[in-house]
């Protein structure tokens, strides 16, 4: 399939490829409007995004990683930055990605970090959030290839959302597929108007 990572691409994962279809459809019926990946690592999901029809361009923290993402998609936009921190206008997007970036942030940071999803999205915009989830379990943090990783409890997270100024549009749980550890959470949601 076209603009479909490798990782996407699979025949394992219609799921996530679901999720991700789910979210530009929601951003598109909109209207036109920028949308980021934050976090966006190496740059395969900015691609997917964009050939699912987004005007979309990427943001992470690491220097490594924005490179290898302007290596490997020369004609898309990818930005230095921190998702907490983004150098971005109040209410500049129509849609923001953080698919498995939020799972290195601490718990107790989680809520400043949807706070600023919440400040650079327009009113009405679409946030769409990839984590691992717990499983029953309260927020449990994991070895993971990068640093130290959090799994959460869907409805923990939801709620944060909730408090920093989301509403839930759905969601969707799936479990392990084979060489993968832990049950996958997705939640697509949207900035409230304006003084909600």
């Amino acid at each position: 399939m076209e603009g479909v990572p490798a990782a996407l691409s699979r025949a394992g994962f219609p799921l996530d490829r679901a999720v991700l279809a789910a979210f530009a459809d929601t951003v598109r019926a909109a209207g036109p409007g920028p949308v980021a990946e934050l976090g966006c690592g190496p740059g395969s999901t900015t691609a997917h995004l964009r050939g699912l029809g987004l005007d979309v361009f990427g943001v992470d923290l690491s220097p490594v990683m924005i490179d290898l993402a302007r290596e490997a998609y020369p004609d898309l936009r990818f930005e230095l930055g921190s998702m907490d921190g983004l150098d971005l206008a109040d209410g500049a997007l129509r849609g923001i990605v953080s698919w498995y970036s939020l799972i290195h942030t601490p718990p107790e940071d989680v809520p400043a970090y949807l706070a600023e999803f919440r400040r650079v999205l327009a009113p009405g915009g679409t946030l769409l959030l990839g984590f691992f989830e717990s499983e029953g379990e309260p927020v449990t943090p994991f070895d993971h290839k990068v640093t130290t990783a959090y799994r959460w409890p869907i409805d923990d997270l939801a709620g944060l959302a909730g408090t920093a100024g989301f509403t839930e549009a759905g969601r969707m749980l799936r479990e392990p597929q084979e060489g993968e550890r832990f049950r996958r959470g997705h939640l697509l949601m949207t900035r409230t108007q304006a003084g909600s």
